[in-house]
């Protein structure tokens, strides 16, 4: 099992974080042979498409610089004319192959781990150099494989390439009897064949090795348990400074409901359990909304910021307890509770009524309509 430099077990799989950090700093999976497979391969179906294209387009140029009229020879700067023409020529007749070439080499990378660039990989680092690090490099499973690799190499491509350097043989001596852009295209075809018989033994060294960089990459990102937790804690907070925050976002949502309680019409209370602050806007066609809730000290700091300002205090538990379980600060209550809460702001309209005119008061509705499940064993 891999492990940190504090010794400590790197078991845990690498998090989506750290592959991106690490891709930041240009550590992403690469194999070698697969991109020495697509150059080749790319070669081979360049050299196969278009060997007979650029055989005649050499043939062209060839015959064309290589007839220099008498006043030329006389002339430097003409001849470096002819000169620079006849480079330019050949430039553009190859750069269609040349192209392929490029796409392969920057194609290779993004197969597999993406393309990454970074100026940390630049950076000049003494480890780069430690022998003690070289050594561990050679003797460990890089090392291993890099072995096995080459030992493959040797044998499938040493061997492939012998072999079809004999079979060969006798046609690249029959080059020598055909004109330029025949022979051009024959042996460019030759070559082409070569490569691919390469590529398909090459392709079976890079089936091997793209699993294992995948592997030991994603084996060398591995973490830590406490690296997990790390990564965890830095990214969502530590658990004291969200209990912090939670306190805090409580105690705002606290002073803002206890602020709504003077505009209530009516608290309705347990009566020393739970209470709640009700307000119905007759300019709006909706239900009563829920201004503030509490129970225990909340609900007793309730009452006695309803006494200070005035606002009407009924007792009615099971009304009390019913939108205190199932309504939320500023939202409308519950259709079940319409007509019990009517009864309650009817009776507090009442009230003031008969308080303007030194009426008697009427009684305090106690056979409200309040649903059962909706208050007891709550």
């Amino acid at each position: 099992m891999a492990e940190n430099e504090d010794g400590q077990e790197k078991s845990e799989e690498p998090s989506a974080k750290k592959l991106a950090d690490a891709k930041k700093k240009g550590e992403v999976p690469r194999s070698k042979e697969l991109n020495t497979t697509l150059v080749l391969l790319t070669s081979a179906i360049g050299l196969l498409t278009m060997g007979g294209s650029m055989g005649e387009g050499l043939n062209r140029v060839l015959r064309t610089s290589l007839i220099i009229e008498r006043e030329l020879m006389y002339d430097p700067i003409l001849m470096l004319n002819v000169a620079f023409g006849t480079v330019l020529d050949v430039f553009f007749l190859i750069l269609p192959f040349l192209l392929m070439l490029v796409m392969a080499v920057f194609l290779s990378p993004i197969l597999l781990g993406g393309f990454a660039f970074s100026g940390e990989k630049m950076k000049f680092k003494m480890s780069n150099i430690s022998p003690l690090k070289g050594m561990k490099r050679l003797l460990g499973t890089q090392g291993l494989m890099e072995l096995v690799k080459s030992i493959l190499k040797i044998a499938l491509i040493g061997g492939s390439g012998t072999l079809l350097i004999i079979m060969m043989f006798d046609d690249v001596l029959r080059f020598s009897r055909f004109e330029f852009t025949r022979a051009f295209y024959e042996a460019s075809n030759m070559i082409g064949w070569f490569f691919l018989a390469v590529c398909a033994t090459i392709i079976v060294i890079a089936a091997i090795d793209v699993p294992f960089q995948i592997w030991q990459y994603k084996k060398q990102q591995r973490m830590t348990k406490k690296e997990v937790k790390d990564e965890r804690k830095n990214m969502e907070g530590s658990p004291e400074l969200k209990s912090k925050i939670r306190s805090l976002q409580m105690d705002i949502a606290m002073r803002r409901m206890m602020e709504e309680i003077p505009k209530a019409d009516v608290v309705i209370t347990n009566p020393t359990h739970f209470a709640i602050a009700l307000k119905y806007d007759e300019k709006k066609s909706g239900a009563p909304v829920l201004l503030a809730k509490g129970s225990d000290l909340v609900a007793a700091r309730i009452r006695e910021l309803a006494k200070d300002n005035e606002v009407p205090i009924v007792t009615a538990p099971p009304l009390a307890r019913a939108v205190f379980f199932s309504t939320e600060l500023d939202q409308e209550i519950p259709e079940r509770l319409y007509l019990a809460v009517a009864q309650i702001l009817a009776y507090i309209y009442q009230l003031k009524q008969a308080t303007n005119v030194g009426a008697t008061p009427p009684d305090i509705p106690t056979d409200l309509d309040v649903p059962d499940d909706m208050w007891k064993d709550k």
